[in-house]
């Protein structure tokens, strides 16, 4: 991003002008502005669905798709030349709906537990893994130090109140920031080595709380997941109609009227 911004304020002061969508720079940067975008409509997709695929994992493909449906946007919103009449302007709204949308998937895809894979987590896989992170709990909760036994016994229920299964997954960074400020002033409380010893009890409770949570909230996440693709993938096809037409319209005025 960084680069491609030098490049596009080099050739705007070279220029002393805004690059226009028709000339060399700006047609470049809309080509393949396109094709990232292309790409992070096809790409992720034809992955997750082949059942034979071996090649990389999903969580890197995941990563490749938001990098592409940044980027993509983001050269295709300087092609524009800051003009945003007609159909190009319609365009860009579209293009500008479907990055919003994504980062809405993005935050409800992390709210599915999933392996390194991609791989959804069942219900009775994050109560075993529950299970094992309290067998290790059961150690600290017997702690010699009377401060890290009761900093144990304080966290070792997640707050999670009378929080509703759609609270947990769209307000879940609140209930995080809340659980941070809390083990924030519970650890001040704590001497140097206490603080050193504690560190450990606090990515198990961390990860504890963090299944509770998963656990909870795992129906509501898949439906509004769900919810998510019917109405992402329909905009999205809208996204590239759009741009097909926009592509074969400006080839023609461009090209075949000259």
């Amino acid at each position: 991003m960084c680069a491609i911004t030098l490049a596009y304020l080099f050739v705007l002061a070279w220029q002393e002008a805004v690059p226009r969508a028709s000339e060399f720079f700006g047609h470049t940067i809309g080509v393949f502005g396109f094709l990232l975008m292309l790409m992070t409509e096809t790409l992720y997709s034809l992955r997750k669905r082949s059942r034979t695929a071996r090649w990389g994992r999903m969580a890197d493909w995941l990563d490749f798709h938001i990098f592409t449906g940044i980027v993509g946007p983001y050269l295709v919103l300087l092609h524009t030349s800051w003009k945003f009449n007609g159909l190009a302007g319609v365009l860009m709204l579209l293009t500008v709906v479907v990055v919003a949308s994504g980062f809405v998937g993005r935050y409800l895809y992390t709210a599915v537990p999933r392996t390194v894979d991609g791989v959804e987590v069942e219900a009775q896989t994050l109560e075993e893994q529950i299970a094992a992170a309290d067998v290790e709990l059961q150690s600290w909760l017997s702690a010699p130090q009377p401060a890290l036994r009761s900093l144990a016994r304080n966290f070792y229920q997640a707050p999670l109140g009378s929080a509703g299964q759609l609270s947990l997954v769209v307000g879940r960074g609140f209930y995080d920031f809340g659980y941070q400020v809390r083990w924030w002033l519970e650890r001040r409380r704590l001497d140097a080595s206490q603080r050193a010893a504690a560190r450990r009890l606090e990515e198990l409770l961390k990860l504890r709380r963090s299944l509770e949570i998963q656990l909870a909230s795992l129906a509501v996440a898949r439906r509004l997941l769900a919810l998510w693709h019917a109405v992402h993938i329909p905009i999205g096809m809208a996204l590239f109609t759009t741009a097909i037409i926009h592509i074969i319209a400006a080839v023609y005025y461009a090209t075949m009227l000259r």
